[in-house]
């Protein structure tokens, strides 16, 4: 089993034809990432549309990236630009648990004070004001990593039942990051990957083996830690050198099928196999 996000071409307009062709090349599921950084609000019927494809296809929503927004904004100062953003993230709670997924993914939004008490106490507003929506549907958040300190501080602030941390395996990889060595101090909150290749200079999302990821130390980390879901890649056809889709995932699902095994192979057999 495993997954691919949506976005791989486009990450809006009608997902349809990216369901059908994932599902063609031999995906099981997907990380929903349409619409994943815009203010768009799912409607109940679009959801339901979503979902009939979902079930026509065969296809399983593993997590969904939420939106932090734009001028709805969970983290802004201005307290109705931050309801609004909280609103937004629960619009995306609904969908993922409408689809029968646990885990959102969520950006921590930077802003000139995020060292002053000001923006924490916003953060932590909005994540008080998330946590009883979270445990109603069913759903945890994932924040991805970016800055770690901040996330390190959200993590350390918030029940493992209600924050987990999803690594982005192309974010861990820029410069200064240093992202193998943060998530293996935070193992244990592992709840999404994001996989996907770079040169160490820029967020390229190539596919698998292409860049200068370490894939055996991260495959050791993931086998150590307590994700149990399936690989998970978040990879583009931009610059990928592919200009045929059908073609793109075959190879993304041949290197997806790769790194389950690597996991597999360090004693984390539970994320190859489990749905």
């Amino acid at each position: 089993m495993l997954s691919i996000a949506t976005d791989y071409a486009a990450d809006h307009g009608s997902a349809e034809p990216y369901l059908r062709r994932i599902a063609a090349a031999g995906f099981t599921h997907v990380h929903w990432c349409h619409e994943w950084n815009t203010d768009f609000l799912y409607p109940d019927a679009e959801i339901e549309q979503i979902r009939g494809w979902l079930d026509a296809f065969g296809l399983r929503v593993l997590d969904l990236h939420a939106s932090a927004g734009q001028e709805k904004n969970w983290c802004a100062p201005h307290p109705d630009v931050r309801a609004a953003g909280v609103e937004l993230i629960v619009n995306r709670m609904r969908m993922a648990a409408a689809f029968a997924s646990d885990v959102i993914v969520l950006h921590l939004r930077s802003r000139g004070d995020r060292a002053e008490p000001s923006y924490w106490q916003d953060v932590g507003q909005s994540l008080s004001e998330l946590e009883p929506e979270a445990a109603r549907l069913g759903v945890r958040i994932a924040m991805e990593n970016g800055p770690w300190r901040g996330i390190a501080r959200v993590l350390g602030d918030q029940a493992p039942g209600f924050i987990g941390l999803c690594y982005d395996s192309g974010h861990g990889n820029l410069p200064e990051r240093d992202g193998l060595t943060h998530l293996e101090s935070w193992l244990e909150r592992l709840i999404a990957i994001h996989l996907h290749d770079n040169d160490g200079r820029a967020d390229q999302h190539r596919l698998p083996f292409l860049g200068s990821v370490d894939w055996p130390r991260l495959a050791r980390a993931v086998a150590r830690s307590r994700y149990d879901k399936c690989v998970s890649l978040e990879v583009s056809m931009r610059g990928s050198g592919f200009e045929d889709e059908d073609a793109f995932l075959r190879a993304a699902l041949e290197r997806g099928a790769a790194l389950a095994r690597m996991i597999a192979n360090e004693g984390g057999g539970a994320v190859a196999t489990s749905t």
